[in-house]
């Protein structure tokens, strides 16, 4: 059964935006699951619908949850969860945009979301969506945290503050940088939520997506978008918010959170 051995007690939680799932299946993703031991998995911009996981065996021991976009080979999103939660939901109310990017989990303790959050595209094309879709997806997170406490993960698209990005004096009117991001996930935090890893690390650079060009990772030319962010009330029972810097396979590295939510 799934649940075998599972405890809600110091579990293991984990986040990757793999940039395609079936190609990063063949570049290492496997034998990090197996070796994660997670108890959540989070997955963003699968690039898949449900019909071409053909091989479910890889993920034997986990429910699987996947919420894919209408236009195929882009976006999408997924949870591997050792035990059945209590709901499922998609998406979030006021996004009309099939674009799979949120999965929400409900369990005794807590919530779990997995988002994607949309890239604002150069020149910033797409950010007057980015920012209407941030507010629904605050909206969405309030709204469960007024019922029982909140973790969120994924690739947030967005270098919260200048230590999280090697480059930050040409890249404030760019994606992922501009002035309009970082206050919305500002704006995130004041509702009562902690950015984990520069909660316990206010000083410590590293990084969790690179550039496929000008050997931007082998430069460590990085920025850090990928979060576990979690209510205020978790912040005590977080042991550890860990970035997986050594893991290839993608554009971005895995993240991880080690907390006690029993």
């Amino acid at each position: 059964m799934a649940e075998e051995g599972y405890t809600e007690d110091c579990m293991k939680l984990y986040s990757w935006n793999v940039n395609g799932l079936r190609a990063c299946m063949t570049k290492g993703f496997v034998d990090f699951l197996k070796q994660s031991d997670a108890d959540l998995f989070a997955i963003q911009e699968t690039k898949m619908q449900p019909e071409q996981l053909a091989d479910k065996s890889i993920f034997d021991g986990y429910h699987i949850y996947m919420n894919s976009a209408e236009k195929k080979g882009y976006s999408g999103t997924m949870i591997l969860s050792r035990k059945e939660p209590i709901s499922v939901t998609y998406d979030i109310e006021g996004d009309d945009s099939h674009e799979g990017r949120v999965i929400t989990l409900e369990y005794e303790n807590f919530y779990f979301v997995d988002a994607y959050v949309p890239n604002s595209k150069e020149g910033l094309l797409r950010l007057d969506f980015r920012m209407q879709w941030e507010d629904c997806l605050r909206s969405h997170l309030q709204k469960l945290d007024a019922v029982k406490p909140v973790i969120y993960t994924g690739d947030l698209n967005v270098a919260h503050e200048e230590i999280d990005i090697k480059n930050p004096a040409s890249n404030h009117k760019n994606a992922g940088f501009s002035d309009e991001e970082r206050a919305k996930f500002t704006e995130l935090l004041s509702a009562g939520f902690a950015d984990t890893y520069r909660t316990l690390y206010p000083e410590k650079v590293q990084y969790s997506w690179w550039s496929y060009r000008f050997n931007a990772r082998a430069n460590n030319a990085g920025w850090r978008i990928d979060y576990f962010v979690v209510s205020n009330r978790l912040l005590k029972h977080v042991k550890d918010s860990v970035i997986y810097t050594d893991v290839t396979g993608s554009d971005h590295c895995p993240v991880g959170l080690d907390i006690d939510v029993a």
